[in-house]
């Protein structure tokens, strides 16, 4: 992805992403972490903050954040946005230029919280398990944010969303950087491997709910998914043509909803 594309994205989609967290699983992430001192927390895949801009304010007291991304212009950015408008301390924060395979083949940081934000999609059943079986051996809690489901639903259907919506699930579940990717059976398969690794496991809808206020992030979103519904099924280009036009046509009424779960990972007491 164009670095600058990237940016733009990630901008594009932070109110859908903040409106939809999961606020039920924040109060009982609060009881498990410690106060007696500042939070230590790593955010995985941390892109420009937006992890970050949620959270920090909704928990209590001193915080220090290890931002972890490969992409170092996403992290300047992140570093540098701290929203003035928050009238509590600024956390502390470090950014890491990293693999986040090379993360998880190692022991991670001593921290307090492990957490990321629409990152568990893009990932491999390995890493991800890997990641649940260092995060059980020192014990900490994670909280990992609007990973897909594969549930996504216009509210005028059209006849061709169907296909396309199941093209679009098994691209996303191809290869990317960090291997054959989960795509939208992140949720399931992070669930069960912290499970495996000792943890007690919630999971809450997360979901975009986007209406005609959202016509941007609609547009940006049925672009992408034409690209990989083409990428996918490339003997229905005309279908597929056809289709964008009519979903462009209906951006200034059209509403539309897209599944991710949150999940919190506490560990069982031993």
């Amino acid at each position: 992805m164009p670095e600058q594309f990237a940016a733009d994205w990630l901008a594009l989609r932070e109110p859908a992403d903040h409106a939809a967290r999961a606020a039920s699983l924040i109060g009982a992430l609060q009881t498990a972490l410690p106060r007696q001192r500042p939070l230590r927390i790593l955010d995985l895949g941390a892109g420009s903050g937006s992890n970050l801009r949620y959270l920090a304010p909704r928990l209590a007291g001193a915080q220090h954040w290890r931002l972890v991304d490969h992409d170092p212009d996403l992290l300047a950015q992140a570093s540098a946005h701290w929203p003035s408008a928050h009238t509590g301390s600024a956390p502390h924060i470090e950014t890491h230029c990293e693999d986040l395979d090379t993360l998880v083949a190692h022991s991670l940081p001593s921290v307090d919280l492990v957490t990321a934000s629409a990152l568990l999609d893009l990932v491999s059943r390995e890493w991800l398990e890997s990641l649940a079986h260092r995060c059980a051996e020192q014990q900490v809690a994670v909280l990992i944010a609007l990973s897909v489901d594969g549930r996504s639903a216009f509210a005028d259907p059209l006849p061709d969303d169907g296909w396309i919506l199941e093209a679009i699930n098994a691209h996303q579940r191809g290869t990317k950087d960090m291997g054959q990717a989960l795509g939208p059976d992140a949720p399931a398969a992070a669930a069960e491997a912290f499970q495996a690794a000792g943890y007690r496991v919630s999971l809450a809808s997360s979901d975009w709910c986007l209406g005609p206020s959202d016509a941007a992030l609609q547009q940006a979103l049925v672009a992408g998914w034409a690209d990989a519904a083409q990428a996918q099924d490339p003997a229905h280009q005309a279908s597929l043509r056809r289709w964008y036009e009519a979903r462009c046509a209906r951006l200034p009424d059209q509403a539309l909803r897209v599944g991710h779960q949150d999940l919190l990972a506490l560990p069982c007491p031993r």
